[in-house]
């Protein structure tokens, strides 16, 4: 492959504290990167840079760890834009629509789920994303569940066992009986293609005693923890995704001081998904009440054909600074950084020797660009793995 050399970069955000620029971002000015074998070799100062095999040249622009979306749903069949126009005209969320969605993939061949993943992974790296997640939860059948899984495992290692996402039809008024379903035969299938266990814990989907046996049983098959928590109201959510050492309770709409000290005293991250308020027109998260008790935040898109249909974090960016009262580097790290605690990864979401060699390069000269021109798009260059994979 040989080495790489980015150079002439205006701002390079590395998000490695110690360079005294005094924000989250580990800001450098004039800054070089070399690239070996698909990761970081050398971060400094531009005169200093190795000679290498290849240049990409910045233009002054700033550059970027890839965004890392912690949280998608990407393995569908099926439009709902009708529900979003409804919305639009004034009709709540409820959640409710998610069994539209079951029907339409159950009906779709691999083939179609297949090319539906990969036009949504190839529209995130277009906008800079270079590490998603994805769940299953649209199948609910062992079957299903096990096939959204392995489709999903073809595009990234970041897969999650989501099949408690609602009580299908045919199992209406019996929600036990699916628990169990799920928690035997469906993890049983679905594991081998899982890094993640998920539950969406809410009013009208599972509960709390659900969530637990659920998640507790998923563990115990090797998969990491992490939670749709107080989406639709307060709940139990949130301190129990922190009871048992989830990695990450996503939504975290309706919290209780109780929920924000329990965050606060745990490793888990809260990852914000702004893109869901704006298309259910509900109230944002408070983050600055996050930030300023020391909870980690990560922000994602939510992507899924329902409630958030984007693909786009430089748009959660900017929602999470307009909406959502979290300074641009604060976002901009919650992006990056932040997801990739999401995910319990730490060679993502960063620049630095040893970190794989994924970045965005902008056509901007600072990171402030993403939330101040909201819209435009500035990903000039994407690297992952150190390969260019589109460039406007």
């Amino acid at each position: 492959m040989g080495s790489l050399l980015v150079d002439d970069i205006g701002e390079l955000v590395t998000n490695v504290a110690g360079t005294g620029d005094g924000s989250p971002l580990g800001l450098r000015r004039d800054a070089a990167v070399l690239i070996e074998d698909g990761r970081v070799a050398w971060v400094g100062p531009a005169r200093y840079a190795p000679a290498a095999d290849r240049r990409v040249d910045a233009r002054g622009g700033a550059v970027l760890p890839g965004f890392v979306d912690s949280h998608a749903h990407l393995v569908f069949a099926g439009d709902r834009a009708a529900e979003f126009a409804a919305r639009m005209a004034g009709e709540p969320y409820t959640g409710g629509g998610i069994r539209t969605t079951v029907g339409a993939t159950r009906a779709a061949s691999d083939g179609q789920l297949r090319a539906t993943v990969r036009r949504l992974v190839g529209e995130a790296l277009r906008q800079g994303t270079t590490t998603i997640e994805t769940k299953s939860g649209y199948g609910l059948t062992v079957a299903e569940e096990a096939r959204s899984l392995r489709i999903a495992a073809e595009v990234t290692a970041e897969t999650t066992f989501l099949g408690a996402h609602v009580v299908p039809a045919e199992y209406a008024g019996r929600p036990d009986d699916y628990v169990g379903l799920v928690c035997g035969p469906m993890l049983a299938a679905a594991a081998p293609y899982a890094r993640w266990v998920d539950v969406f814990c809410e009013r009208g989907a599972f509960d709390a005693d659900h969530a637990r046996a659920i998640l507790t049983v998923g563990q115990a098959a090797g998969l990491g923890v992490r939670l749709h928590a107080n989406q639709l109201g307060p709940g139990p959510g949130v301190q129990l995704g922190v009871e048992l050492g989830a990695a990450s309770v996503d939504h975290c709409t309706h919290l209780s001081d109780a929920d924000v000290d329990a965050l606060a005293g745990s490793a888990t991250v809260a990852t914000l998904l702004p893109g869901a308020e704006f298309s259910t027109r509900s109230p944002y998260p408070d983050a600055r009440r996050l930030l300023d008790a020391g909870v980690t935040v990560a922000l994602a898109t939510d992507c899924n054909p329902g409630s958030s249909y984007t693909s786009s974090m430089p748009f959660c960016v900017a929602l999470a600074v307009r909406e959502m009262r979290m300074t641009p580097a604060e976002a901009v790290w919650a992006a990056t950084a932040g997801g990739a605690r999401a995910l319990r990864r730490d060679d993502v979401g960063v620049l630095r020797p040893g970190a794989r060699a994924d970045l965005i390069v902008l056509d901007a000269p600072s990171h402030l660009h993403l939330a101040y021109r909201p819209g435009v798009p500035l990903i000039r260059q994407v690297l992952h793995n150190g390969v260019p994979q589109c460039r406007s």
